[in-house]
């Protein structure tokens, strides 16, 4: 494997929020340091420069809240990727983050470094405030609305990543209108897809068939009104597909495990979904990320997606999604 993206945690899974769908909220048990160190930094950014070969070298810095590191964490990074920047080549930032703590000066660092931002919004107030309060309980639709407008007005155009829960499903039009109403330009769809641990599908989770009837009625609205001047992010890797192009989202893939994770302490994992003892493949300070990513244990997790259930196979829509998210399926295989 040669390429390959990082999702860095520089406050693990430390956040300012409590959403109560969210699969990262003490991931790391506490374990983890609640800041990365300027050492762990250094270390991560000059290995992973070292280990990808592309023109344009892509920082993704992930959460948790990664904004709770400060502005003066991310400060440190650009210099130092700048500092280890091989001549002749570029780097590229995304900050994902809830939009809670950015404010003017935020604003102005992300548009002076050309920072990408992706900011979590759930479309319409009636389900974002069911499901994303802050610490204090306390709703925060209004609040992330406005950081969306103020991130314009400095000229930065955020991707919003909507989370697509039960409640999302019964509301698909207006969740998506209201997305595209920000004027963005871009929107992401993540199922939510949490179990007991029977492996039955907790209340807040989409069913199959409500998270197809939601991307149809989605799919309409912006086939014939949108398409061109609004992108979803699913739709175009499809498009891109029919066109004779490659999925290039991991769970789309018929491989995946291209995508990284580092937390705090600088322990690596094999995913970010998978942060545990079990996909544990080393530690910054240890070994380099290229040792990681081609290791015999990330390449068995890789082709691990690729061992789909009876249903699957029987699927004439296979060789588009390659059975999804390996975390959103069905314990039982052959139950999927």
């Amino acid at each position: 494997m040669s390429d390959f993206v990082v999702m860095a945690k520089p406050v693990g899974s430390l956040c300012n929020m409590q959403c109560s769908y969210c699969y990262y909220l003490n991931a790391d048990n506490g374990s983890a340091p609640p800041h990365m160190s300027d050492e762990i930094l250094e270390t991560y950014i000059r290995s992973y420069m070292n280990s990808v070969s592309g023109k344009v070298i892509s920082f993704t810095w992930h959460g948790g809240e990664p904004t709770l590191a400060g502005l003066e964490f991310f400060r440190k990074a650009v210099a130092l990727q700048k500092k280890y920047l091989p001549a002749g080549r570029e780097c590229w930032n995304n900050l994902q983050t809830n939009g809670l703590l950015l404010n003017e000066e935020w604003c102005d660092f992300l548009k002076k470094e050309n920072f990408d931002v992706g900011i979590s919004i759930d479309g319409i107030r009636l389900v974002h405030d069911k499901y994303r309060l802050d610490a204090k309980k306390e709703k925060t639709y209004d609040r992330v609305a406005e950081k969306i407008n103020l991130l314009k007005r400095y000229g930065i155009k955020p991707d919003l990543l909507c989370t697509v829960s039960a409640d999302t499903g019964e509301n698909a039009y207006e969740v998506y209108q209201a997305l595209k109403n920000f004027k963005t330009g871009w929107i992401q769809f993540i199922p939510i897809v949490n179990k007991n641990e029977d492996g039955s599908l907790k209340e807040e989770s989409i069913t199959p068939k409500s998270y197809g009837d939601f991307l149809v009625t989605c799919f309409h609205q912006w086939l014939y009104n949108d398409l061109g001047t609004c992108d979803v992010q699913l739709f175009m890797e499809v498009l891109n597909y029919y066109a004779g192009g490659k999925q290039s989202l991991c769970w789309l893939k018929e491989v995946c495990g291209d995508v990284l994770a580092i937390e705090s302490d600088g322990q690596i994992y094999s995913c970010d979904h998978f942060v545990n003892k079990e996909n544990l493949l080393g530690s910054i300070d240890s070994c380099g990320l290229s040792s990681c990513i081609n290791s015999n244990q990330q390449s068995a997790f890789g082709k691990a997606k690729s061992d789909w259930s009876e249903k699957c196979l029987q699927c004439k829509y296979l060789h588009l999604c390659n059975g999804g998210c390996p975390k959103d399926r069905d314990q039982d295989k052959n139950n999927l």
